[in-house]
């Protein structure tokens, strides 16, 4: 398998200062990929584009919630690099770990606008870039396990990542005629600075916790492995994959788990 399997291409990945889309960014930039790493903890972004090195990443500030710096993020990629090829729509809470009965709903909103109205639009000022330039674009986003089952989330969560699941077949079928895929992956659970703050847990915690009711036993899953899922939906390996809910479960969305 070549090593630089986005030779050229130009790539914006949002929640990329840290887990998965700092690993995603990385393997990206690696595979001959110029990258935008885009999110709202600039230091942490800033870190990122000085370790993997200025002249293939850059870092822009981009809360997903505001439309106008999700254009701006966009704006900046063409300003910079000319075109846009690749998006990876990661950036992500976990939100409200509340009961049904107690749920705070200004914080349901609140993970409503960043897991689904976030990445909405993020594909659309993508969309708006590919379209007229006739760019075969790819189009990913971050869903989850939760996106398949209940009951392995908290409610705003699973809530949000079902409705990806299904903002990805709807964007699949309008933006298909135009050459442009539209793909999510769905992690298990992941040992992410954003589940440890959630959980309020350490990496070998979070990681032992997913292990232990895991179906896929001998193997942890990491970050660099939903980052090589992104980046072979990313690729002209999955040149003919679009609609899908690429699941990256060691099969736990398939078994029983009574």
């Amino acid at each position: 398998m070549s090593k630089s399997r986005l030779e050229g291409k130009v790539a914006i990945v949002t929640g990329a200062a840290s887990g998965i889309g700092e690993e995603t960014a990385r393997l990206f930039a690696a595979n001959g990929a110029f990258v935008v790493v885009a999110d709202v903890q600039d230091e942490l972004g800033q870190q990122v584009v000085e370790s993997i090195g200025s002249e293939k990443v850059s870092y822009h500030h981009c809360d997903v919630r505001d439309e106008k710096q999700v254009e701006a993020t966009v704006n900046y990629t063409l300003e910079k690099y000319g075109t846009l090829d690749v998006l990876f729509s990661n950036a992500g809470v976990i939100g409200p770990m509340s009961t049904l009965l107690d749920l705070d709903i200004e914080a349901f909103d609140n993970t409503m606008a960043i897991n689904v109205r976030g990445v909405a639009t993020t594909f659309k000022h993508a969309a708006r870039v590919m379209v007229p330039r006739n760019i075969r674009g790819s189009l990913i986003c971050t869903a989850s396990v939760a996106a398949s089952v209940g009951g392995t989330g908290p409610h705003a969560y699973t809530t949000s990542k079902h409705a990806l699941v299904g903002l990805v077949k709807t964007a699949c079928s309008e933006l298909g005629a135009h050459g442009i895929r539209v793909n999510c992956v769905s992690p298990f659970g992941v040992a992410t600075p954003l589940a440890c703050r959630a959980y309020n847990l350490g990496p070998d915690q979070i990681e032992a916790n997913s292990s232990a009711v895991a179906n896929l036993k001998g193997i942890a899953l990491k970050a660099s492995h939903i980052a090589e899922a992104a980046l072979f939906l990313a690729s002209d390996d999955s040149a003919y994959v679009s609609g899908h809910n690429l699941v990256v479960d060691g099969g736990y969305t398939v078994v029983a788990h009574s």
